[in-house]
């Protein structure tokens, strides 16, 4: 939403100043200039990675119009997952866990919890982490250093869209001059014809500089930002599944694991202890009426 609000209002400031100058919009719409930088910026990041992380950076792109996949109310919903699974465990045995964690997608754990089931990433973090310890043998420490390196190696993969698209924007000034060298080449091939034609030349070639510079520090720079602090987010969400695993893993109670889990949380999107309590224990209540009316 704020990245849609923060577009239009660059749009609009950038338009109304123009015409308060007395700029007339079509002098702006220079299709050539257009093509010439869109085309140049996704040759060059094709040439520099692979169709399909450009289709990525695309889809991450697009991934910020929508809702915050890691907001306050989806670390809620992590919390109550950890706080099932620990609950499950401690009336089962961990035994229990074995079906939700080998076919999660069947999960009813999982169902209950959409906000956390449709991240997969961190689906399967938690799948892959408590089946090493339903199979045992595995010390907390050597399962600590398994979950820090898979968070380091999720951290490269998911900053490497956002390093792409800035230096991609890094690069809009170069095309602009590019477009506007390209621009003036063309005005001077018409350097005999009458004034008004050099002049509308003059002026789309001064657009390309216009559109380059814009592009770098209004379009590609914020998308950059935006897909950095999504990916730190993400990786965020990893490390407070990790503590709650750790806690898990050492046999703590179902109230302690969310607690690890939840302290780990940034404070800008930290429930209190006494939310989070209120919510296990509705849940827990629903589930035992839920067990005895079966019965």
């Amino acid at each position: 939403m704020y990245v849609i609000i923060g577009f239009v209002a660059l749009v609009a400031s950038i338009i109304i100043g123009f015409t308060m100058h007395g700029g007339k919009l079509a002098a702006l719409a220079q299709i050539s200039e257009f093509i010439i930088i869109g085309g140049a910026g996704l040759s060059s990041l094709l040439a520099a990675t692979s169709f399909k992380r450009v289709i990525a950076i695309m889809k991450d792109t697009i991934g910020l119009l929508k809702p915050d996949p890691f907001s306050r109310a989806a670390y809620i919903e992590l919390l109550q997952t950890l706080h099932e699974i620990s609950n499950l465990s401690r009336r089962e045995g961990l035994l229990a866990l074995e079906s939700h964690v080998e076919r999660p997608e069947f999960s009813d754990i999982f169902e209950r919890f959409p906000l956390f089931s449709r991240n997969r990433h961190a689906v399967a973090f938690l799948c892959d982490s408590l089946r090493l310890v339903i199979m045992g043998g595995v010390g907390i420490y050597e399962l600590q250093e398994m979950m820090d390196e898979d968070i380091r190696t999720h951290d490269e993969d998911v900053k490497r869209n956002p390093s792409l698209v800035s230096r991609i924007g890094d690069a809009m000034p170069g095309f602009g001059i590019v477009a506007a060298v390209l621009g003036v080449v063309v005005t001077m091939q018409a350097i005999n014809g009458p004034p008004e034609q050099i002049g509308h030349k003059v002026g789309a070639a001064l657009v390309g500089t216009f559109l380059g510079v814009l592009l770098c520090y209004g379009v590609f720079s914020p998308i950059a930002m935006a897909l950095e602090a999504r990916a730190e987010a993400s990786v965020s969400y990893l490390i407070c599944l990790k503590a709650g695993i750790s806690a898990f893993a050492q046999g703590m109670s179902p109230i302690l694991v969310v607690e690890f889990a939840r302290r780990s949380i940034e404070p800008e999107v930290r429930p209190t202890f006494q939310e989070i309590e209120g919510v296990v224990k509705g849940r827990s209540m629903a589930s035992d009426e839920d067990h005895s009316a079966a019965a």
